[in-house]
């Protein structure tokens, strides 16, 4: 995403970190994926002042902005080693800079939609998360810009967001890489427009449409509102280093494995 709808990353930022203001968790290390240009990394230092906070700074984020989340993590690191990376080295390589079982919460704010793979993000999630551990997220669903779907001989070029997953998508996910107790919520934004060149701003940075041409600003024929559909949702990994099955096979941890002595 980009600067147009900074409010926007900032707003459900704020508002997921309300909803984790009654979850009850122990938190050591911290992941934020994306930390939108460092804001949130100073609010989840604030509120865990003795974790280490990992992040993946979004792209587009200025120099300065690098430059002053890389102080305050060495600053931090003289009590802890966090990490600071960028979001573009996990879409290059689908992995987090994070050894296995380093974090205990991993805080992602409206990244999901962009992926075109949610399964293999939970799979990276459930790998970096110890036991006991918490993931949050917010994303945009299916609904998202569904005025423009109803406008006839639309001039521009609609595109549908990457990932499709609704609401009961991701619970089904979330059950099948093995969290616990996922919850699901989703809610409606409505945004409304006095000029067409603010739109199709937005469209764009919400990746709703190609890049726009200039010509195109002066469109009348479009909608005044934009529908957002947001989605959140948090889910735990407990019992990790318990056996599982998969295709009628059991597996069991070595850990579990042990020696009956008398």
């Amino acid at each position: 995403m980009t600067q147009p709808i900074r409010w926007l990353q900032d707003e459900i930022a704020d508002r997921m970190l309300q909803k984790l203001a009654i979850v009850k968790l122990e938190v050591r290390d911290v992941l934020m994926i994306p930390d939108f240009s460092g804001k949130h990394f100073s609010v989840f230092a604030k509120r865990f002042p003795s974790a280490c906070i990992h992040s993946a700074i979004e792209e587009g984020s200025t120099g300065f902005q690098l430059w002053r989340n890389k102080v305050v993590a060495n600053w931090r690191s003289l009590f802890c080693p966090a990490r600071a990376s960028t979001i573009a080295s996990y879409f290059s390589t689908g992995k987090f800079d994070l050894p296995d079982n380093s974090v205990d919460l991993v805080f992602s704010d409206l990244l999901l939609q962009d992926l075109t793979d949610p399964k293999h993000f939970l799979k990276e999630c459930w790998r970096v998360l110890r036991d006991g551990g918490l993931i949050a997220f917010s994303y945009l669903g299916p609904d998202t810009g569904k005025e423009l779907r109803s406008v006839k001989a639309m001039p521009l070029e609609v595109k549908n967001l990457l990932s499709p997953w609704d609401m009961h998508d991701m619970g089904d996910a979330l059950i099948a890489e093995r969290f616990s107790d996922p919850v699901m919520d989703m809610e409606y934004l409505t945004l409304d427009y006095e000029r067409p060149a603010l739109l199709l701003a937005d469209l764009e940075a919400l990746k709703l449409v190609n890049p726009i041409a200039n010509s195109v600003i002066e469109m009348a024929d479009l909608p005044p509102k934009l529908t957002l559909e947001v989605i959140y949702g948090h889910a735990w990994v407990i019992g990790k280093n318990l056996s599982k099955s998969q295709d009628s096979v059991a597996y069991i941890c070595i850990n579990q494995i042990g020696r009956n002595t008398r």
